[in-house]
């Protein structure tokens, strides 16, 4: 295909933005750039490639075109790297000395941006979500349950339901779990039809593992609105809100599930739009294989029924990874545009992933498996959506350079952009309320006051029969001692309902003092 072919292929009418220029003759052609209509950002897209190939600057240039055209931005900031966004770049020699071939007119330019942390750890303002609001089937995905773990799990949240217990943290799951398997709870367990005694202990814990890992930050109140992502700066410029993600590594499902989590709730509350010039949201998916791994079917399912509707809700979904296999045929079907740096072919199964991914792009001059082997970083074959829905043509292309700084914000900036940030009032500070956990200790606690109350009635009618057998005259002694009356003391301390009873005051002291063992 030509030269002419290509630029033809990446002229649009509508407002499109540039990723980069052709290379041709392994030279940039900056007469030739390589657009994506922002119409098209809502048909979602890929950005893959090898580690150190470019990805995350790819991101970078993307967020800074969308915003620019006042379009809002949400981004999951891995290593950091993308806080640098709130800081304009320096114009270094060697960056000027890249960008001039390309014909980019390069400033250094500070965007509107907005920092978020999972329940608070880390600069940004907080992030929660409700137990309940999360839902069974993607907290299966964060415990790792089986399937039959999972449908379990689904009867658990149903009961709670239909018994008023609202979950709003952790720790209201994991009582009202330790109230199905105890002696009271039993019942109630048995009445929730196909829950076992043996499945609710596995699902108690691997929650107990996961508050001890920290994820009893992430679920609570106030529950974020994700409406807050759609919001433009004042001069029009679309927010750009990036996710703090500083232990992925410690805790990778339940960072991928809950920003899976944000996208399904922005598809419950957004209206249908349909077709629009350009997207309310794009929503950038960093490390996405983490989100597949392991996942259940019906998790798979929900994602991909998510990512094929969202589109009419205006909101553009891009995911990025290091290969096209780390997803589901069925999501990467749904992806329009396709950004692909560097792959290697290191090993056979590299090679087979290399030739998978040559076979997705549509037939062009280049030899493709040879060329995705010899990018150079920063450079990308790409391929998105024309204007009509037809894929352009593949272009060899050397992405331009973000105007932002490519290096991290300074913690004591981050710190300042936040503490002036209006949503840190709103939900900086936690609240706990009464909900499963409140309202099940209450009801412990008044069964065991009921206990006490019939061990201590039942203690003082066997003191009212005693005073009543010596009021009576003495029968002649037999040769043999009488054993003593017990005490009021012994006859409670003895009763079944007080033993019962002092066991259930005793775990609940044990609680609380691992609880406040764990706050110091």
């Amino acid at each position: 295909m030509t030269v002419h072919e290509i630029q033809d292929g990446y002229t649009f009418d509508g407002a499109s933005a540039t990723l980069g220029v052709l290379m041709h003759d392994d030279a940039p052609v900056p007469d030739v750039r390589i657009n994506l209509p922002l119409a098209m950002f809502n048909r979602h897209g890929l950005v893959a490639g090898a580690t150190g190939t470019g990805k995350t600057k790819t991101l970078q240039v993307m967020a800074e075109a969308l915003s620019a055209a006042g379009v809002p931005v949400f981004a999951a900031d891995i290593k950091g790297d993308l806080s640098g966004l709130a800081t304009p770049g320096e114009a270094s020699e060697k960056l000027l000395a890249r960008v001039a071939p390309l014909g980019q007119e390069w400033a250094p330019t500070a965007y509107p941006v907005e920092f978020y942390a999972l329940g608070g750890q880390g600069h940004g303002v907080p992030v929660r979500a409700t137990v309940t609001d999360f839902g069974p089937l993607l907290l299966s995905k964060v415990l790792d349950l089986n399937q039959v773990q999972e449908s379990s799990l689904g009867l658990v949240f149903h009961y709670a339901d239909r018994a008023g217990l609202p979950l709003l943290d952790l720790k209201d799951l994991v009582e009202l779990l330790r109230f199905l398997t105890s002696d009271e709870g039993k019942p109630e367990l048995k009445g929730i039809g196909g829950v076992s005694t043996a499945t609710a202990g596995v699902i108690l814990r691997s929650l107990v593992a996961l508050s001890d890992q920290g994820g009893d930050a992430f679920f609570g109140e106030p529950e974020f609105d994700p409406a807050e992502l759609l919001r433009t700066a004042a001069d029009g410029r679309g927010v750009i809100s990036l996710l703090e993600l500083p232990q992925l590594a410690s805790r990778p499902a339940l960072f991928s599930t809950f920003l899976m989590w944000l996208l399904a709730d922005l598809f419950e509350t957004l209206p249908e739009v349909g077709d629009v010039d350009r997207p309310k949201l794009v929503f950038f998916f960093d490390e996405a294989h983490l989100l597949f791994k392991g996942a259940s079917k019906a998790f798979l399912d929900s994602i991909t029924q998510t990512v094929r509707l969202i589109r009419s809700k205006g909101v553009g979904v891009f995911f990025v990874t290091q290969t096209p296999k780390d997803l589901p045929d069925d999501v990467l079907a749904q992806l329009g545009s396709r950004v692909q740096h560097q792959l290697r072919a290191h090993t056979p199964n590299d090679a087979k992933a290399l030739r998978a991914t040559v076979a997705t792009y549509p037939v062009s001059g280049y030899d493709l498996e040879r060329l995705l082997q010899e990018l150079g970083i920063g450079e990308a074959v790409v391929t998105v959506m024309d204007e009509e829905g037809a894929p352009t043509p593949v272009a060899h292309t050397r992405m331009w350079a973000p105007k932002a700084s490519m290096d991290p914000t300074p913690d004591a900036e981050l710190e300042r952009i936040v503490g002036h940030s209006p949503l840190s009032a709103k939900y900086g500070a936690a609240v706990d309320r009464e909900s499963a956990y409140e309202l099940l200790v209450k009801r412990m606690e008044e069964s065991a006051a009921a206990a006490e109350a019939e061990a201590r009635a039942e203690a003082e009618a066997e003191e009212r029969a005693r005073a009543e057998r010596q009021a009576r005259p003495e029968a002649p002694r037999s040769g043999r001692s009488r054993r003593p009356e017990p005490s009021l003391i012994e006859s409670v301390t003895k009763s079944t309902a007080f033993r019962q009873a002092a066991r259930t005051a005793a775990r609940e002291v044990v609680r609380g003092l691992f609880g406040m063992l764990k706050k110091r």
